[in-house]
């Protein structure tokens, strides 16, 4: 029987499609001279925006915007200034106005960090939820 922690997304790095490379600052550290928890939340979003922007513009399009509907994070491993973080994305699933990304952070080699977003797309005038284009599907089933 496996002794292997629980995580919500996958630690392996095979299944990420997108990667983004951060510097991690000594203001990141906390009282104990790790990664404060709340940077990891940063850092994933850091991933997401580089993830689900297309060159200067958003990939939700003209009038639309994307909200985080449910956030949840596993803490596997401390970080330690100074190094360098890399945060990996993909997409696991596509509803109707919403889809869920997987994200990893690793530190030297080893996985710290899983999370997992529900992403939902609104409209920007009316902030109700709006259902994925057709072409924004394609582009999300691409990134799985």
């Amino acid at each position: 029987m496996s002794k292997e922690r629980p995580t919500v997304s996958d630690t392996r790095e095979e299944v990420y499609k997108s990667w983004v490379s951060i510097n991690l600052r000594y203001g990141d550290t906390d009282r104990q001279g790790h990664i404060n928890n709340a940077v990891y939340c940063t850092l994933m979003e850091s991933g997401r925006v580089d993830f689900l922007f297309d060159g200067d513009r958003a990939i939700s399009g003209e009038g639309t915007a994307f909200v985080i509907a449910k956030l949840s994070i596993d803490y596997l491993f401390e970080m330690h200034f100074p190094g360098i973080a890399r945060v990996g994305s993909r997409i696991i699933s596509i509803g109707k106005s919403s889809f869920t990304v997987g994200q990893a952070i690793y530190y030297n080699g080893k996985c710290c960090s899983t999370a997992e977003s529900v992403i939902v797309m609104v409209d920007e005038l009316s902030g109700k939820s709006r259902a994925l284009p057709e072409q924004l599907r394609h582009k999300l089933e691409s990134l799985k």
